[in-house]
């Protein structure tokens, strides 16, 4: 029998070096290893100030990965490689904590600050200004974080402040938490006390990978964090976006620590702890107004949500002499701010017609102060959002509000449903036109098909029409459009036809000779394209290139209109849901008498006529335009390509035969990557057309 090893021959897996040398140079390599990915670690989460690339990182992972799993001696709990990995728990262990994890007094207005700064002048016989260390309250979950000689060996909740869950296991899959902490002057015993959050860009990517998947969306970040936390499962605390900011010290032995809260703060930071770039020492009562104002200024803009400002006495010294009442420091109290999230009833449901025919359910409600205003209004989204809420008229729900943003009923409190609560059903037709809603399959927004003759979608009906690449009526600009639809001279783009030289010039600002110019150019406009006529209309996703490509396959505006789902899925770029806007258009009487009426007034276009194009360089051949090109437009590349005889669509496939990609092109580049379609950047592009006779002028 041959000594030649098998491919299919398991390794031998020695757990330790051969020789003495071996080891004491893996020992070193682990080390460093260890010092480089824990370094990373804290520049990129702490820090926000990568320095290490990705590759790099994942080649130093990957090697000490290599390392632990050939020799599981050098595994230990603080590597790098083992923030998940651990086995699904059965239930949360308690954890007493030996210093309790008190609450905090809250004010909620000026006043109730003075007061608080009052009674600490009085209490330490102090005559001038305390010095405050300010910090955002962050909206998420306390928890304490128990090191061992610099190893994170506990982790648990804050619970009734006694006693809290060991969530240790989850605790180590959130990234900005050291599993050892840097450096070499921490004490053998230190317990750091923090909030863990999402922050608005995690969770809003989480809800929306949630949605897709039909599943139950959290109601706010701060719920996100806390059912992220208590998962059995570390592996899918993993997967969500967490981060965690230490506050406090719960107690330290060994060593010696700042005799200020702040500065203890930012030993933390040093020892690998990720601090609130927002934190700041103010002096006396005044200070820590001016600062809660400047916070509530860029509330809404800060990465995550707070929901107040915790003002501490800076001193250590002097928060021991003031110490506990109750179960709040004396030293310590949280600004809030306007509450974001309040209950209130469900009267009724109107629907609204966007400018864009989108019809959205509006939910009136009995008014109450929540986010700082009186709120008495709140969007309800669509017919998708409605049934996952449940809610009904009549339903107690809770509104929440932060800052700009529109007031939402985030969820339905069903214990105080009314017997006599009625379900809320969707309009069949507009509310405002009485024109067919279609809703297409797969979309969540349902829409008026009147746009031609709804009110509330006819200003932007209008200036589309007169666009350049549609109309192109000169002179007919938004603030116009506007003033005529305001002043009940036009309902529609077919009145723009009969406006008269007297009517315009009863309109503020328009002279005689702009109005002559206004007329004459609309005039103009009646000689046209039958593909500037089709763009023109407004139709949904009907852009300029499939314009073209419908006109290109039909000719004649009849034969269009006529044509059936099985017709319209023959045009290139036309899939199901641009065949069914189409099919919706063209069968709503409202639509076609607009049409209708253009038409007798004169508006007219070249007879098509079938050219041969079998001949043309690129006839057969479909491609796609994505991106910014810096010596022409999209549509002008669109024209271009049509002028050779190419068909353009909207979409790569695996039948497309080039993308054009100018800069900043995505997710289309991407795909004609993975498909391998062949792509050309601008100035292949430009070589190309150069090839077959068309020059640019850029």
């Amino acid at each position: 029998m041959s000594d030649q090893p098998s491919l299919f021959d398991e390794p031998e897996n020695d757990s330790s070096p051969s020789t003495d040398a071996d080891a004491s140079a893996l020992t070193d390599e682990v080390q460093q290893l260890h010092q480089a990915l824990n370094q990373a670690n804290y520049q990129y989460y702490v820090l926000d100030d990568p320095q290490l690339p990705d590759a790099e990182y994942d080649r130093l992972f990957h090697r000490l990965k290599d390392i632990e799993t050939q020799y599981p001696d050098f595994l230990t709990p603080d590597s790098p490689t083992q923030r998940v990995g651990a086995q699904a728990l059965s239930h949360f262990e308690q954890v007493t904590h030996d210093v309790p994890m008190l609450s905090l007094d809250n004010a909620f207005d000026a006043q109730d600050m003075r007061d608080f700064n009052r009674r600490i002048r009085d209490r330490v016989k102090q005559s001038g200004d305390v010095r405050y260390a300010c910090e955002p309250k962050l909206d998420g979950i306390a928890v304490s974080l128990l090191y061992e000689n610099g190893l994170l060996v506990r982790a648990a909740t804050r619970g009734d402040g006694a006693v809290g869950e060991n969530i240790t296991q989850n605790i180590r899959t959130v990234p900005s938490i050291p599993l050892k902490l840097l450096g070499k002057d921490y004490p053998g015993i230190l317990e750091v006390r923090g909030e863990v959050y999402m922050p608005k860009k995690g969770f809003n990517a989480f809800n929306e990978k949630a949605l897709a998947r039909d599943e139950k969306l959290f109601v706010n970040p701060r719920n996100a964090a806390a059912g992220s936390l208590r998962q059995l499962d570390p592996k899918i605390t993993a997967a969500r976006p967490l981060e965690f900011c230490c506050y406090s010290l719960g107690r330290a032995e060994g060593g010696s620590l700042p005799s200020t809260h702040s500065e203890i703060l930012n030993q933390f930071s040093k020892w690998g702890f990720k601090i609130n770039p927002e934190m700041s020492v103010v002096q006396g009562i005044d200070g820590c107004l001016e600062y809660y104002n400047q916070l509530a200024e860029k509330r809404n803009d800060l990465a995550y949500e707070i929901d107040g400002i915790v003002f501490k006495v800076d001193d250590i010294n002097l928060q021991q002499q003031l110490g506990f009442v109750s179960r709040a420091p004396r030293w310590a109290i949280a600004h809030k701010f306007p509450a974001q999230e309040e209950m209130t009833l469900l009267k009724d449901v109107e629907f609204q017609v966007g400018r864009t025919g989108a019809i959205t359910p509006v939910a009136r409600l009995e008014p109450v102060f929540v986010g700082g205003v009186t709120v008495s209004n709140a969007t309800l989204h669509n017919m998708d959002e409605i049934a996952r809420l449940g809610v009904k008229v009549g339903d107690t729900v809770v509104i929440r509000r932060a800052g700009d943003v529109i007031p939402q009923i985030v969820n339905v409190v069903e214990a105080k449903r009314p017997a006599n609560a009625k379900d809320i059903v969707f309009p069949s037709t507009c509310p405002v036109c009485d024109s067919h809603i279609e809703r297409i399959e797969g979309e969540a927004v349902s829409r008026c098909s009147g746009g031609l003759v709804c009110a509330a979608q006819r200003k932007e009906a209008i200036k589309h029409f007169a666009s350049r690449k549609a109309m192109d009526i000169d002179g007919l600009g938004d603030k116009l459009v506007e003033q005529l639809v305001d002043e009940h001279l036009i309902e529609s783009f077919l009145d723009l036809y009969s406006l008269s030289l007297d009517s315009l010039l009863k309109l503020e600002r328009m002279g005689e000779k702009s109005a002559k110019n206004l007329l004459a150019a609309i005039e103009a406009s009646k000689q046209t394209t039958l593909a500037k006529f089709l763009y023109a209309l407004g139709i949904r996703e009907v852009g300029v290139a499939t314009a073209q490509n419908l006109v290109s396959h039909f000719l004649d505006l009849k034969v269009l209109v006529k044509a059936d789902l099985d017709a319209l899925l023959e045009v290139d770029d036309v899939g199901p849901i641009v065949a069914k806007h189409l099919l919706s258009f063209f069968a709503e009487p409202h639509n076609q008498k607009i049409i209708d009426g253009l038409l007798n007034i004169g508006i007219t276009w070249p007879v098509i006529e079938k050219k041969d194009t079998s001949e043309l360089p690129l006839a057969g051949q479909t491609f796609v335009v994505t991106g910014t090109l810096a010596s022409m437009g999209r549509d002008q590349a669109k024209d271009y390509l049509q002028r050779l005889g190419a068909k353009v669509a909207g979409s790569v496939s695996a039948k497309t035969h080039g993308l054009v990609a100018g800069e900043k092109a995505g997710s289309k580049l991407k795909k004609a990557q993975d498909l391998d379609v062949p792509v050309l950047d601008e100035g292949a592009f430009l070589q190309m057309l150069a090839e077959h006779g068309i020059q640019h002028a850029s």
